[in-house]
């Protein structure tokens, strides 16, 4: 059996910046470092100003008024200097999102946009008490919300998912495609944790679920933050009998095959699913922490 670790840092993972939890509350500090703060701006769908180079742009933070604004949220400190985000409905200049700029940051700014997107995204969501469904307000300097009839306070949702790559033991590994997928895109097999269950346990039931295949050796590799909007990515690695008969019995999965690693090594070289090549193999991108786990696998040498 060909065991394999994660070559490198998932890219989502790679974060430089303090987020200097011990001040979110202390409103004096905030209201002092507020005059030289950065502001990243964000909108709906994600996106952020770029300059030419595909580095964020940031603004002042004063932009917004003279002191921290409700609805901003504060991601840390940078420099010396402190980092805000900020949802806005329209921006002007080059835009860009996390998908595409996930691979080309540096640590500190893929850490920061990865952070904010996913902290508004739960924003987005939470306007209402989950507990008493009154309008909430942002506390915590972005970090929690506060019912207006109780005073309850909730904090940033977060979904754990499994992101599993099965393989024989040797050299072939089970690659699938959802319906929603063009063909010949494949990827390894995902799924969220449900309530009252362990993440090995997650990964078994999920991968009989999706392709009928039993599977053992469950092993955790690493994981990615994944704001789309909100998921944990929790890597992991299994064994399955390429024996077995594939069977997509709940609709999530539209076909999946057993590939070799030299097909995989193949698909890898060819470059994503943007790819135009003419293959029956795309491979996710980079900013995927599945890319990671495939390119970790392919590299292992018998």
């Amino acid at each position: 059996m060909y065991d394999f670790q994660l070559n490198e840092t998932p890219l989502l993972s790679r974060s430089s910046v303090g987020r200097a939890e011990e001040l979110r509350s202390d409103e004096a500090a905030l209201e002092a470092g507020w005059g030289d703060a950065q502001l990243l701006r964000v909108n709906p769908s994600g996106q952020v100003v770029v300059d030419s180079d595909g580095n964020l742009v940031f603004g002042a933070a004063t932009d917004l008024g003279p002191e921290p604004v409700s609805g901003a949220v504060f991601l840390g400190i940078r420099d010396g200097r402190h980092v805000w985000a900020h949802r806005v409905t329209v921006l002007a200049g080059r835009l860009s999102e996390l998908r595409i700029l996930g691979g080309t940051l540096g640590d500190a700014d893929a850490g920061m946009l990865t952070g904010a997107v996913a902290i508004l995204n739960w924003h987005d969501s939470a306007g209402f008490s989950a507990i008493d469904g009154a309008p909430s307000r942002p506390t915590m300097s972005g970090w929690s919300r506060i019912s207006s009839t109780t005073g309850h306070e909730e904090f940033p949702r977060t979904d754990p998912a499994v992101i599993c790559l099965v393989h024989d033991g040797g050299d072939r590994v089970l690659l699938a495609r959802q319906p929603t997928w063009p063909e010949r895109r494949f990827s390894i097999l995902a799924g969220f944790v449900e309530a009252g269950e362990s993440l090995e346990t997650c990964v078994i039931r999920e991968i009989k679920e999706e392709v009928g295949v039993d599977v053992h050796s469950v092993r955790y590799l690493g994981s990615q933050p994944w704001p789309f909007p909100r998921s944990l990515m929790l890597g992991f690695t299994a064994i399955g009998d390429p024996a077995a008969p594939l069977l997509f019995a709940d609709g999530e999965i539209a076909e999946g095959f057993w590939f070799t690693r030299a097909e995989v090594r193949k698909a890898l070289e060819l470059g994503d699913w943007a790819s135009d090549a003419d293959t029956p193999l795309l491979l996710p991108g980079s900013v995927s922490i599945a890319r990671g786990i495939l390119e970790s696998w392919a590299a292992v040498r018998a």
